[in-house]
């Protein structure tokens, strides 16, 4: 018989899994966006991230809380991914982890939270705020989102569908900003007109986040 606990742990396996399969299929186009306005190196650092993500996690015992295992998937981000991104997604993921603790199980609220504390440790480390041309344009709307549809009464699948639309436009958004942060603020006026990978990528992750819920429900 399958528990609760073990459905919310695979959530979390299945949403690793689906964003190491996004990035993957996506990392041409990742590149050639870093390459515009940055190293033009973050397709491959996700894509190696997050692959080696997908193994760890799947090397985890099925008792493993969800929690623990975003703490295991910072960690390993941070281990094997150069740049910006290996360590920002690698709080990211560390501060969800923490906020969702040893819990087996979590609702609509606690992943919100998890998201929210996920934004807290990506603008502490990167010093970035929404308008700056970063991950944070995607990943502030998703989690507003999300917590607009928690708040009107929508499932947690439906909820999360209108983050990743949210997200997804976050990271659109992006096109006419100039870069106040990271390898692409040093272009200046030369950064607008491109959209910011970091937002993009975070658009995928979301997405990913939404099917994986989806498929549990």
């Amino acid at each position: 018989m399958t528990t609760e606990a073990a459905v919310q742990a695979a959530i979390v396996t299945t949403w690793m899994r689906d964003v190491a399969e996004a990035v993957k299929a996506e990392s041409g186009h990742l590149t050639q966006l870093d390459a515009a306005i940055g190293d033009g190196d973050h397709g491959v650092n996700m894509e190696r991230g997050f692959s080696a993500v997908e193994k760890a996690l799947a090397g985890q015992n099925a008792e493993v809380p969800p929690g623990r295992l975003l703490i295991v998937a910072g960690k390993t981000l941070v281990s094997t991914v150069g740049g910006a991104s290996g360590p920002l997604w690698g709080v990211a993921l560390r501060r969800a982890g923490r906020s969702l603790g040893d819990v087996e199980s979590f609702d609509g609220e606690q992943l919100a939270d998890a998201l929210q504390a996920a934004i807290d440790g990506v603008v502490e480390l990167g010093a970035a705020a929404p308008g700056d041309k970063t991950m944070v344009d995607a990943l502030v709307p998703s989690v507003e989102a999300l917590r607009r549809g928690l708040a009107a009464g929508e499932p947690l699948d439906r909820a999360l569908a209108s983050a990743a639309d949210a997200a997804e436009e976050g990271a659109r958004s992006t096109v006419p900003m100039q870069a106040r942060k990271g390898r692409a603020s040093y272009l200046g006026e030369r950064s607008i007109g491109h959209q910011d990978p970091g937002a993009t990528s975070s658009a995928l992750i979301i997405r990913a986040l939404e099917r994986a819920v989806s498929q549990a429900s």
